[in-house]
């Protein structure tokens, strides 16, 4: 360790680091606008700028190395007026719509004009007109309410791998927007969302369902069921000050049912169900020379990925649908009927921690008869802005369970929520299909945790079984382009999950989460692992009944119809 001087106060800092890591370590707040934590700086916004003893011009903390005996002042004088018009220049042009932006409250820049005491308009710049881009089923893109920060970029290239948005123009007209201009949906944006989390303003939000689902809520002729997915339970309560990892899964329930949702079901057993196909389609291809190695197929970003950048791995995808999909089919088909319900008359709702659900509940392939198995996807955020809405208090409803059929999951379900969880579940039930016995040791430390790339090897019986994990798309790309070139052949079964650390930080999740919080959520869905009973799909109850009344077998006629999908080439704009 080495030792800088910080406002007249002694720091360690760690050779090498950036000057912005160290103070922050040290508890001194230094605005950004455009650091993205885990990536090289661009020194871009300059907010970050600071005093350092020696040099003439400020200096951009996020890109200056520390060294012993630096002296640093953060908050001089100078470097407050450096940053306060910065934000002066910054709100020149910017749309005063302040009152109704999605983001009001929860934007950066508005955070900083009140920091830094802007309480007027200094300077006067030409406003832009631009025209909203609303064309994506997920995303929505304001470019008038851009910063030019470039963090949306810089996530959408450097941690995505996807490039959909870049900087276009010069000096002035300067903006950043999709190749030929042309609208997101024909663009090779995969959903995700992740640029919505990057994003400091109200530039980028998703693609808004609350409308819809209060309509459907008040109408009378609507039976309105709902279904969470593994990760919202543990992500909720952040957006109402709770500590992040909190579980609320019972009060999150008693919620919903306050909201008047007539049913609620919990995804979690749908990714047992997940589990239980996507194990014995892994099965069916060891032992017949099926295409491997066999890739998870839950993540609707990671499918669009491989069907416009990599169509020669469609055929290496798992035909399940996600559990979001199988769990609405089954609630207009198995649900329906249990309950002799007209399947029109039922409005199937998905809260999901991820804004590429939205997509995906569009897909063609996820309708029968001309409707959709899902009918409106929220986000944990458009979740709690409901509550917010309908005045519910969370903390003060008794905890209820989720409703039957389709509300009993075991923990393997759940664990589909972080990254690495959909193999862990998927080994522990290939485990028993093969040998008829439970895994000695069913939690997998190899494959938990945040890391973009994760592999282990398993042994079950007689078969040596290679597996990795991704998480992250320009991980996963890193792993294709491997097994492409024929570097990687000792693999047979691959999850992959498209946002960084899985469906713990998707881009539908609380916003302002750093990567400790995202840990937080990890580990919470690891204790219940630990702490509850039931821990395989095949060890569920609920599951072996609805085998056992309606699907009859994993991979059945009828499992197949409702439970599969296919994949197909998909030709973007670059």
């Amino acid at each position: 360790m080495i030792t800088i001087d910080a406002n007249g106060r002694p720091i360690n800092a760690r050779p090498g680091e950036m000057l912005l890591d160290a103070l922050r370590r040290a508890g001194l707040s230094v605005p950004t606008l455009c650091h993205v934590e885990g990536l090289p700086p661009s020194g871009a916004c300059r907010m970050c700028v600071v005093e350092v003893e020696g040099q003439r011009a400020l200096v951009p903390s996020c890109a200056l190395p520390v060294s012993e005996g630096m002296k640093v002042r953060t908050h001089s004088p100078r470097a407050l007026r450096a940053r306060k018009t910065i934000v002066e220049l910054l709100l020149a042009n910017h749309p005063d719509d302040c009152l109704y932006c999605v983001r009001s409250g929860a934007c950066r820049l508005q955070d900083l004009a009140e920091e830094l005491g802007v309480r007027q308009r200094r300077y006067g710049g030409a406003r832009t007109a631009s025209k909203v881009d609303t064309s994506s089923p997920s995303i929505i893109r304001d470019p008038d309410k851009c910063i030019l920060c470039g963090k949306c970029v810089r996530v959408c290239e450097e941690v995505q791998g996807v490039s959909a948005i870049d900087f276009h123009g010069r000096g002035s007209r300067t903006r950043v927007s999709t190749a030929f201009d042309e609208g997101l949906n024909v663009s090779s944006c995969i959903n995700c969302g992740q640029c919505i989390l990057a994003c400091p303003t109200g530039a980028l939000r998703e693609q808004s369902h609350v409308k819809e689902v209060l309509a459907a809520l008040d109408d009378p002729k609507k039976f309105v069921v709902v279904q969470h997915a593994p990760a919202v339970s543990v992500t909720l309560a952040e957006e109402f000050g709770l500590k992040p990892g909190t579980d609320i899964a019972g009060q999150m329930t008693a919620v919903l049912r306050g909201l008047g949702f007539q049913r609620v079901f919990d995804a979690s057993l749908a990714a047992d169900l997940t589990v239980m196909e996507e194990a014995s389609e892994l099965v069916d291809r060891l032992r017949s020379g099926g295409r491997l190695p066999m890739m998870t197929s839950c993540s609707p970003g990671w499918i669009k990925l491989v069907e416009q950048a990599y169509p020669d791995f469609i055929e290496n995808l798992s035909t399940c649908k996600s559990p979001q999909q199988m769990l609405g089919a089954l609630v207009k088909s198995y649900f329906a009927e249990r309950q002799s319900l007209d399947p029109a008359q039922i409005f199937s709702v998905s809260v999901a921690p991820c804004t590429a659900k939205k997509f995906e509940a569009e897909r063609p392939e996820m309708a029968r008869g001309g409707a959709a198995d899902v009918d409106a996807v929220l986000t944990t955020r458009e979740l709690a802005q409901i509550i917010r809405m309908r005045g519910l208090d969370v903390g003060a409803l008794a905890p209820g369970p989720a409703d039957s059929p389709l509300g009993e999951r075991s923990t393997a379900g759940k664990l589909f929520g972080a990254s690495g969880g959909a193999a862990e579940a998927v080994l522990r039930t290939l485990h028993f299909m093969l040998t008829g016995k439970e895994l000695e040791q069913p939690r997998m430390p190899a494959l938990r945790g945040p890391k973009g790339l994760k592999e282990t090897r398993v042994r079950i019986g007689d078969l040596d079984l290679g597996v990795a994990v991704a998480s992250g798309l320009a991980s996963a790309r890193r792993l294709l382009e491997d097994i492409r070139e024929g570097r990687r052949r000792d693999l047979q079964f691959i999850e992959v999950m498209t946002c960084p650390g899985g469906c713990v930080a998707g881009g539908g999740q609380p916003l302002g989460a750093g990567p400790e919080a995202v840990e937080a959520r990890m580990q919470a869905l690891y204790r219940i692992d630990r702490d509850e009973r039931v821990r395989t799909a095949h060890g569920n109850e609920s599951v072996g009944r609805l085998y056992r009344e309606y699907l009859g077998r994993p991979l059945s006629n009828r499992s197949r119809k409702l439970l599969h999908t296919r994949y197909a080439r998909r030709d973007v704009v670059l």
